[in-house]
């Protein structure tokens, strides 16, 4: 890989490894340190993600407009002015507005880090996103074990060493990236194509994969929410409820080519690998529902990356191959989008189901749900198939 590359896989671990100091903590905090209902931690982390959305969409913006470099420190710069102020002060009101800049202020980041990695190594296709994904697991992994450590000494600690690991990547950003060259004429958001999509099957067939993409994040986004306090309430500690996004970004890292191979060798087809994933991850909720060791959710976390690893990387493969020329980015978009989505609604249905009916309506619905994803995914393409039939009709006539 070029040094530029190096550089960004760098600073995106140390990014996400500052934020998984508290991502995974957050519903705990709300709800046991706070005092409010799941449903409350809900709706907070719904408006943190909806910042996030805007922050996405701005910065694609912004990398077209004034370059990665200056858009990457504008979003550092109002994310770490956020978490100085949570540092200084996290009580209630001031937590859901700092709170709020830091998806708004991260959310502007995420596009030129990656439209910048593709930019630097363009003969390397798609490995410059594969070792961005990489570097990001690795940071939930180190960020999340870490985080439980330092909760266990001090809860409020969480919140400086957040700020400081920021301030890290912020120096990494101001002075190794200034040199990258990235064309801002690449990236592509969804702000950029407004104009009318004309080939409607291939965009409803996706819209469809999306549903039950929008599903699977309501689902798997109950692990950093609800369940995440269903297992305090059970005894689980902080560091170790902390080392579980540990075992999920480590096995994210180190089982990448036992799961390529399965997928080469016996999974043919897109619908069928996100199909494989959705029936793990209702094994996935099967395990953790009825969990009371901390064994057992151990086991439930090995199993749901798993079916995250299958489901993840093929719905946007999806979304590449449905795309008309000159139309991915906007593909993508609508992929991205789905996904903040779930992250969005995903926390305030788990938490008004567990206030209202308790965690075992919870997982039920959750296996519910990625019944409903199968289905979905299953009928998708169906009438691509009817079209692409009639094509080959009209031209055997």
């Amino acid at each position: 890989m070029p040094k530029a590359l190096w550089l960004l896989v760098v600073g995106m671990a140390i990014n996400v490894t500052g934020a998984s100091f508290l991502w995974p903590l957050n519903t705990i905090y709300i709800h046991d340190i706070l005092g409010k209902s799941l449903s409350v931690a809900g709706l907070v982390l719904m408006v943190n993600a909806g910042a996030s959305v805007i922050g996405n969409l701005i910065g694609g913006y912004l990398f077209d407009k004034i370059g990665g470099y200056r858009s990457i420190l504008l979003g550092i710069s109002i994310t770490i002015t956020a978490l100085i102020g949570m540092t200084l002060n996290h009580s209630w009101n001031f937590y859901i507005i700092y709170l709020t800049i830091i998806g708004f202020g991260s959310g502007i980041v995420f596009p030129s880090m990656y439209a910048m990695a593709g930019s630097v190594w363009k003969e390397g296709g798609r490995k410059s996103f594969n070792a961005m994904y990489v570097s990001q697991n690795l940071g939930v992994a180190i960020g999340a074990a870490l985080g439980g450590l330092v909760a266990d000494i001090r809860f409020d600690y969480i919140f400086l060493a957040n700020t400081v690991t920021y301030a890290i990547f912020f120096f990494i950003a101001l002075f190794g990236y200034r040199s990258i060259q990235a064309n801002p004429t690449i990236q592509s958001t969804v702000l950029d194509h407004s104009k009318k999509i004309k080939d409607h099957t291939k965009l409803y067939a996706l819209l469809i994969v999306c549903i039950g993409y929008l599903l699977c994040w309501m689902g798997y986004v109950q692990w950093q929410t609800s369940i995440a306090t269903h297992t305090q309430s059970l005894g689980i500690s902080l560091k170790q409820y902390s080392i579980l996004w540990t075992i999920n970004g480590a096995l994210i890292v180190l089982a990448q080519p036992l799961i390529s191979y399965i997928v080469k060798r016996y999974i043919k087809t897109l619908k069928a690998q996100i199909m494989v994933g959705l029936m793990i991850f209702i094994a996935s909720f099967a395990v953790a529902g009825t969990a009371e060791q901390y064994t057992a959710f151990v086991t439930a976390m090995v199993i749901l990356t798993v079916g995250e690893m299958f489901v993840w990387p093929a719905v946007p493969t999806v979304a590449n191959d449905l795309a008309p020329k000159g139309r991915e980015g906007f593909y993508q978009g609508i992929v991205n989008s789905t996904a903040t989505g779930g992250r969005m609604l995903g926390p305030l249905m788990g938490g008004i189901l567990v206030d209202l009916h308790g965690m075992e309506m919870l997982f039920g619905v959750l296996m519910g749900l990625m019944v409903i994803a199968i289905f979905t995914t299953s009928i998708y393409d169906r009438k691509l198939k009817v079209q692409r039939g009639i094509q080959e009709i009209t031209k055997s006539a």
